[in-house]
């Protein structure tokens, strides 16, 4: 990058950046990679949903537009999965807002309402009105 013959490298921090998602223990984290993760969380599910899970994983959220991201989190499920299974990563190019855009829907509907946390309701009750709110929600899905 130049500016005014002023010359920045960027090197190693390009890669680092999302190799630690795949790789945490390069961060000194325990944790397992995002394709761990994700294998770990199909692997939860019924079996009977486990292979429509792995043929439909859609990416959203920033940290997905890392170049080439879909395609390692594909190939990296891949050697997780059952051989049987396709894995079929899909990286929609509106991925970026995905996150924002679902929220924004979920947040108008009639039923979330109920759920949403008013600034007097924070200010008086603290961090602690959200687990609250949340705890309801889950109980409610039960």
């Amino acid at each position: 990058v130049s500016t005014q013959s002023t010359w920045v490298y960027i090197g190693r921090p390009r890669f680092a950046c999302p190799e630690a998602l795949f790789q945490p223990e390069i961060m000194g984290r325990e944790e397992g990679g995002i394709h761990e993760l994700a294998f770990n969380s199909i692997q939860k599910c019924d079996l009977d949903m486990r292979r429509s899970l792995y043929e439909t994983v859609v990416l959203s959220g920033g940290s997905t537009m890392f170049e080439g991201f879909g395609n390692r989190l594909s190939a990296e499920l891949t050697k997780l999965a059952p051989p049987a299974v396709e894995v079929r990563v899909i990286s929609p190019p509106e991925r970026k807002y995905s996150v924002w855009m679902g929220a924004a829907v979920m947040a108008s509907l009639s039923t979330f309402q109920q759920q949403w946390v008013l600034l007097s309701e924070y200010e008086e009750a603290g961090p602690s009105i959200v687990h609250r709110r949340c705890d309801t929600l889950v109980s409610s899905l039960s």
